[in-house]
């Protein structure tokens, strides 16, 4: 990662003691693999020689897992794939992984160039995954280097699979997040990206190109990875994208893809925050006429888009309104173990959610454990908490259901003060 890279971080902690986690259970989740909740609950019962056993058992599945992903059946790749995305999603694995990431490195390399749809996706998700296991560092750019030809190449082939080409756009993002140490690689990875997303672009006559779903859900990941490689752009580098793409990026606001629309929102927004942290006078010549189009979205009641879609649209255009006009951001915290994170930029914000994408529900656990995210978020080592004191710091479910009770009024309260009164008029 260019600009915050200082020294190599591993994914997580490996002493005997564990950081505290609500997301153990998650793991439960393989579908593959359901014997690895009785390990867990086993570990739970009777100590460190269960606790062992089950250590052992679980890396016996994991070790499985890889084998399987050479099997002849693409079923059974399919799955192990599957397992292993799930396992280093909600566990920190980094000293088993780190002995075997070559081996790891190449199944994945295998499945990209030989598998098909779902298998590819499934491999670049588990790229991504082996690279936020591994942190930045040596091993990570290892893998990245072996992938990133592969993922370049898929990306850019209008012949390949276009599921397979989402998951790529997506996961080359994060990996080059990640993984990549060199500023000219990262702008080739941001060009390679900006050839698919501006062709989505409104035309110099105003109308819009024709682009079936799939398509335009490749160029709205495509813009995702985008954004998410904005963050670590030099002040320079910004400055040239600025000038080249700030203009542009409104016309894709009138996209008919309601995830396109949002996205390039965001991105707007994402724009003028790092433009104002580099220069706080920043100005923007089309400003008036961008934040008409704005507004109009934020309060958008067009009959012929559904009303979920508008709803989503409103919430977030309302934001990225708030954003350009005033450079306000709708904080957000999140809880984890004994912590909190404030989400309070929308620099953040993009980063947490590349993240939070591949790790689904084990994001809190890796805020908890992984090194290398947490140095992301600037949130120090790992606080390690004993059992003793992780019972001790659990509540009940009856003061827990307060507690929900209570936020959810408070959020209700909260968001009726933005809620547009004419949300539903008009719309049955």
């Amino acid at each position: 990662m260019p600009r915050t890279k200082k020294k190599k971080n591993k994914g997580g902690q490996h002493g005997a003691v564990q950081p505290f986690s609500d997301e153990d259970a998650s793991i439960e989740t393989l579908s593959h693999c359901s014997s690895f909740s009785d390990s867990t609950s086993v570990a739970d019962e009777g100590g460190d020689g269960s606790e062992d056993t089950a250590q052992e058992d679980f890396q016996y599945k994991l070790k499985g897992f890889i084998d399987s992903t050479v099997d002849k059946s693409a079923k059974t790749r399919q799955g192990a794939l599957d397992g292993l995305k799930t396992a280093m999603a909600t566990r920190i694995l980094y000293e088993f992984i780190s002995e075997r990431r070559m081996t790891i490195t190449d199944s994945i390399e295998r499945c990209l160039k030989k598998g098909k749809g779902e298998e590819q996706r499934a491999a670049a998700s588990l790229a991504c995954l082996l690279c936020i296991q591994l942190g930045s560092g040596i091993e990570s750019e290892e893998v990245f280097k072996t992938l990133k030809p592969i993922f370049k190449t898929i990306l850019v082939d209008g012949s390949a699979n276009i599921q397979a080409r989402q998951a790529v756009a997506t996961s080359l993002g994060l990996c080059t997040l990640v993984a990549e140490d060199d500023v000219l690689d990262v702008q080739a990875t941001m060009e390679c990206f900006e050839n698919l997303f501006t062709r989505s672009y409104a035309r110099a006559d105003g109308t819009c190109p024709s682009i079936n779903p799939q398509t335009s859900q490749l160029h709205t990941n495509a813009l995702l990875s985008w954004a998410l490689l904005l963050t670590i752009c030099s002040a320079n580098q910004l400055k040239e994208i600025l000038r080249k793409h700030l203009p542009k990026l409104p016309k894709l606001l009138e996209s008919e893809d309601v995830n396109m629309r949002i996205v390039a929102g965001e991105t707007i927004a994402l724009l003028f925050e790092l433009a104002r942290d580099t220069e706080p006078e920043f100005e923007f010549e089309e400003w008036d006429q961008l934040c008409i189009k704005l507004s109009a979205l934020a309060t958008d009641c067009n009959k012929h888009r559904a009303k979920n879609d508008k709803r989503k649209q409103r919430s977030v255009f309302r934001d990225v309104l708030k954003a350009v006009e005033d450079g306000d951001f709708q904080s957000e915290t999140i809880r984890f173990g004994t912590e909190r994170m404030s989400i309070d930029s929308w620099v953040r914000k993009r980063t947490y959610d590349a993240f939070r994408e591949f790790v689904g529900s084990g994001m809190n656990y890796h805020l908890q454990a992984n090194e290398f995210i947490r140095d992301v978020f600037e949130l120090g080592p790992p606080i390690l908490v004993d059992s003793a004191t992780m019972k001790a710091m659990k509540i009940s479910r009856f003061e827990r259901h307060l507690h929900n009770s209570a936020a959810f009024k408070a959020r209700t309260k909260a968001r009726s003060k933005f809620r547009d009164k004419r949300v539903d008029v008009g719309e049955f």
